[in-house]
């Protein structure tokens, strides 16, 4: 009887020893990797939590709001303990959530927020706040003129919060009659060719135009293509987000007048300490402020971006490590 009492308690404690040294299962559900920056914040990601002693399980949806809920599912029943999320659809991802919390799983919404949900943690850029730095840039060059404003699609979040922030500029413009807005859309995906597409329309009514606010560099890129076409390539002051290699170089050949430089590492090494902690029992740290997405205040970390131009590249992008000088003027 003492030995069957022996043994069993050795059998506990192993199991509490494998329980004890299993590493934590973290899900990363993508949106796609079609965009450049993409790429670097799965590759960061997916460092940071094998450092962290994590095993990263990592799904691309290609734009599929059910493939992600279905990938979703998948997670779960591969046992990860958080879900971190860039939802393909603002709206519909909420069901991801819902369905996590059935099962014991916290969510964290990754750069975009999801809404209309118990949504547990957000970690994004201030977008807000990229879309007035974009509108303060161009305006400081041309105070008065036509203005062009192409946004990302209506499924995320984040292009009406950039539309919010250059309207909070451009609009004390517009009453005092210094700005008119030409052209004010949002496109279907944030593409190259959804700028081309709404560009080329303007242009069969008009070819007045002074400055272009795009969401991201994917639909500055289109719309340089659509400028060029129509021989105003260099001409009309131009502004992107994502840094991407290829907007640098439109800004040093003089097609692209800034891009927003979003802290990509500290975004993605921020979201791997909190699903890690998370894992562990602890609240994450750093979430000292809330975002309201329609249901609740959810706890958020907002990390600040800032502008790239000809003249600070080297200050930037090349000195942060993020592009290699010779990725730009090679």
């Amino acid at each position: 009887m003492k030995q069957i009492r022996i043994v069993l308690i050795w059998l506990v404690t192993l199991i509490l020893m494998v329980g004890c040294n299993q590493k934590p299962k973290i899900g990363f559900l993508m949106d796609n990797l079609s965009i450049e920056r993409w790429k670097k914040d799965k590759d960061l990601f997916e460092q940071k939590v094998i450092e962290l002693g994590g095993i990263p399980i990592i799904e691309i949806a290609n734009s599929d709001p059910e493939k992600q809920i279905l990938q979703a599912q998948n997670m779960i029943d591969q046992g990860v303990e958080v879900i971190v999320i860039v939802p393909v659809d603002l709206k519909e991802a909420g069901d991801i959530v819902r369905l996590a919390h059935r099962n014991y799983i916290p969510v964290i919404s990754y750069d975009r927020l999801i809404k209309d949900c118990n949504l547990d943690y957000y970690i994004s850029t201030d977008n807000i706040n990229i879309g007035e730095l974009q509108a303060n840039y161009l305006t400081k060059i041309a105070p008065k003129g036509k203005y062009a404003l192409i946004s990302g699609p209506k499924s995320d979040y984040n292009a009406y919060l950039l539309h919010l922030g250059w309207m909070n500029v451009l609009q004390p413009l517009i009453e005092r009659g210094d700005v008119e807005i030409v052209l004010d859309e949002f496109s279907n995906f944030w593409l190259p060719d959804e700028a081309y597409r709404i560009m080329n329309n303007y242009f069969k009514e008009s070819n007045e135009i002074d400055a272009i606010i795009c969401g991201n560099d994917a639909l500055a890129s289109g719309t340089i293509i659509a400028l060029k076409d129509h021989g105003k390539e260099g001409t009309v002051l131009l502004a992107g987000q994502d840094a991407d290699v290829q907007a640098v170089r439109n800004i040093v050949a003089g097609n692209q007048t800034i891009t927003i430089y979003k802290p990509i590492e500290s975004l993605a090494f921020a979201a791997a300490n909190a699903a890690i902690k998370i894992s562990d029992g602890e609240a994450p740290s750093n979430m000292n402020i809330t975002v309201n997405n329609g249901k609740r205040l959810v706890p958020a970390i907002l990390l600040q971006a800032s502008v790239v131009n000809r003249q600070n590249i080297k200050m930037t992008v090349i000195s942060e490590g993020f592009i290699g000088e010779k990725e730009i003027y090679n």
